[in-house]
C-alpha cells in the first residue's frame, strides 16, 4: 500500500480551527444561543404590568397603579439570557483568537495575492461578519440590561399602589432575543470563515511546496559532454575487465587441446 504525503502529515491540533474541539465548541455557543433566547421569550411572556387604579383617599380622587406580578421570573430569566449570551460570545472568539495566534504562518508564493479574489472576499466576509456580531451582541445585551433595571425595581411591596410604575415595553425582551439569536449565527459565519480562510493557507502551501520540488528538479545543471565520455570509459573498462578471466579460460582450453593433438 502506498504511503502519501497526507498520511506523513501530522492531524489536527486541539487548538486548530478545523479541529474537534473547534466544532463543539461552536455548536456549545449555539446551544448557548438558543437557550438566551428561549429565556427572553420566557422574559417576555412573564414580564410585569401595570394597572391602573382609582383611589379616593380624604374626598380626593387619585389614580395610582399597582404592579401585577413581583418581576422575579423575567428578572432571573433575563439574567440567565444574559450570562448565557455572553458565555456564548466570550467562548467563541476566545478559541478564534487563540487558534489564530497558534496557526502556522501564511505561506507566502513568489507571486503577489493582494490582488487575489478569494483572498479579498474572504477579507470582507470576515470584517462583515466580526463587525455585525458585536454591534447585535451589544444592542442584546443592553435591552437586557434595561430589562434587569426595570423588573429589579418592584421586588418588594410590588401589590402597593404607586403614584408611578415602570414596566417593561412589549417586545423588548423579545428583540432581545432575537438579537442573540442573530449574534450567535453571524460568530458561526466568521468561524466558517476563518476556516475557509485556514483551508486556502493550506492550498497555497500545498502549491508552493510543488513549485519548490519542480524548481529543485530542473535547478540541478546537466552533465558536461567531458565527463559523459569518462564515465562511458569507466563502463568499456569494468566490462573488460569482466570478461578477461572467460578469455583466459578459453584459451587455456585451446593450448590443452593443441598439446593432446601433437602427442597423438
Amino acid at each position: 500500500m502506498a504511503v502519501t504525503h497526507a498520511d506523513l502529515s501530522p492531524g489536527p491540533r486541539p487548538s486548530d480551527i478545523g479541529s474537534k474541539t473547534g466544532a463543539f465548541l461552536m455548536i456549545l455557543s449555539i446551544l448557548c444561543g438558543l437557550c438566551s433566547f428561549v429565556l427572553c421569550l420566557i422574559a417576555e411572556t412573564t414580564r410585569s404590568m401595570a394597572t391602573w387604579v382609582q383611589l379616593r383617599i380624604g374626598g380626593e380622587v387619585r389614580y395610582e397603579c399597582i404592579y401585577s406580578g413581583s418581576g422575579k421570573i423575567p428578572l432571573f430569566c433575563a439574567v440567565g439570557a444574559f450570562f448565557s449570551l455572553a458565555i456564548a460570545m466570550v467562548m467563541e472568539h476566545a478559541f478564534l483568537l487563540v487558534a489564530i495566534n497558534k496557526a502556522t504562518p501564511p505561506a507566502l508564493l513568489a507571486w503577489n495575492q493582494d490582488d487575489s479574489p478569494p483572498s479579498k472576499a474572504l477579507t470582507w466576509r470576515a470584517g462583515f461578519f466580526f463587525v455585525t456580531t458585536w454591534i447585535c451582541f451589544a444592542v442584546g445585551e443592553v435591552l437586557l440590561m434595561i430589562g434587569l433595571g426595570v423588573e429589579s425595581g418592584h421586588l418588594k411591596k410590588w401589590a402597593r399602589p404607586r403614584p408611578t410604575c415602570l414596566v417593561v415595553r412589549q417586545g423588548l425582551f423579545l428583540a432581545a432575543g432575537v438579537f442573540g439569536l442573530t449574534t450567535v449565527f453571524l460568530a458561526s459565519g466568521l468561524y466558517f470563515t476563518a476556516l475557509g480562510a485556514q483551508q486556502l493557507q493550506r492550498d497555497e502551501e500545498h502549491v508552493r511546496q510543488e513549485v519548490l520540488n519542480t524548481s529543485a528538479l530542473f535547478a540541478s545543471p546537466p552533465r558536461s559532454p567531458r565527463n559523459q565520455v569518462v564515465l562511458n570509459l569507466r563502463e568499456h573498462i569494468s566490462q573488460e575487465q569482466q570478461h578477461q578471466p572467460q578469455r583466459a579460460d578459453h584459451n587455456l582450453v585451446l593450448v590443452i587441446n593443441t598439446s593432446k593433438l601433437q602427442s597423438a
